[in-house]
């Protein structure tokens, strides 16, 4: 079994991965509160380095990363990371494999209604996005072997307050708990690709066990558009939720202006034979 070090194996993503991964490789974690210890951001290359030439990984994983916070804080989290996984692999285990995580920012506003593909013009609207390309941009310059997939809109349990439906699902178990009959949202009339969680799992895991990965980017979504007023109905209905659903609030800067987005993922269907298993509902559902 491939031996495989994963980064970030804790968090909403990462968790994922570790389950599906498990009896297919031989899984070691690393992180901030692991049993073995490192911190991309904040501990030095040097001690990167050692870890690997310790561990000798084949695949080295990163599901670490961050949604939102000050401009330096994402820079941090999302390119400084594979900065130091990028120089700490080619100077100790070169023939590993780097896996880092994308994201549908990268792309920008893009035309509606045409699916983007991996070539299509990135121009990142926000620092979110402008520094996941910059993550993505180091993995295709990179000399080794690196794949980033982008990843869409995941969702699933434990999704984050930091997404339009992790929001909505904290406000409405509250609304809930309080007997409320409304609760506030930002701006619903854009339209998103919904992954689940454990399909980006299992695009992850198909480019940890694959012998050979033809492309340095590729796409991970659903490829179907969804208003995001209809997923929040939908969430609604499996919470039995039957208040009123403002969207007074303010859009998030993160992606306000795009209006609509949703993958081309021929590439990676073609090449890995990955396709998501979960629809929109069954998704809500295990996210609800």
């Amino acid at each position: 079994m491939k031996r495989v070090l994963l980064f970030g194996g804790s968090g909403f993503l990462g968790g994922k991965v570790v389950a599906e991964l498990t009896g297919q490789v031989d899984l070691v974690q690393v992180g901030r509160r692991s049993a073995l210890r490192h911190d991309l951001v904040n501990d030095d290359v040097g001690k990167l380095m050692t870890l690997l030439r310790e561990i000798k990984p084949e695949v080295v994983v990163n599901c670490t990363g961050l949604l939102s916070g000050s401009a330096a804080d994402l820079v941090s989290a999302n390119v400084l990371t594979t900065a130091h996984l990028v120089d700490a692999i080619t100077a100790a285990v070169p023939s590993a494999r780097l896996v880092v995580l994308g994201s549908a920012g990268e792309y920008g506003v893009v035309p509606v209604g045409t699916p983007v593909s991996e070539d299509s013009p990135t121009v990142p609207v926000a620092t979110y996005g402008i520094t996941k390309l910059a993550s993505t941009n180091m993995v295709v310059a990179a000399d080794v072997d690196a794949v980033s997939l982008r990843v869409f809109n995941p969702i699933g349990p434990g999704i984050g307050a930091d997404t339009v439906l992790g929001r909505a699902a904290a406000n409405i178990r509250t609304a809930l708990h309080h007997g409320d009959d409304k609760i506030l949202l930002g701006p619903l009339d854009s339209y998103r690709d919904f992954v689940d969680v454990r399909d980006v799992a299992r695009a992850i895991a198909a480019v940890t066990l694959a012998d050979e990965v033809r492309y340095p980017v590729m796409n991970v979504g659903s490829g179907v558009p969804v208003l995001i007023r209809d997923a929040v109905k939908v969430l609604a209905e499996v919470a039995g939720y039957t208040g009123e659903i403002s969207e007074a609030d303010p859009p998030v800067h993160r992606s306000g202006a795009v209006t609509w987005i949703a993958a081309d993922i021929s590439r990676i269907t073609t090449t890995l034979n990955w396709r998501p298993h979960h629809d929109l509902r069954s998704s809500i559902r295990a996210l609800w």
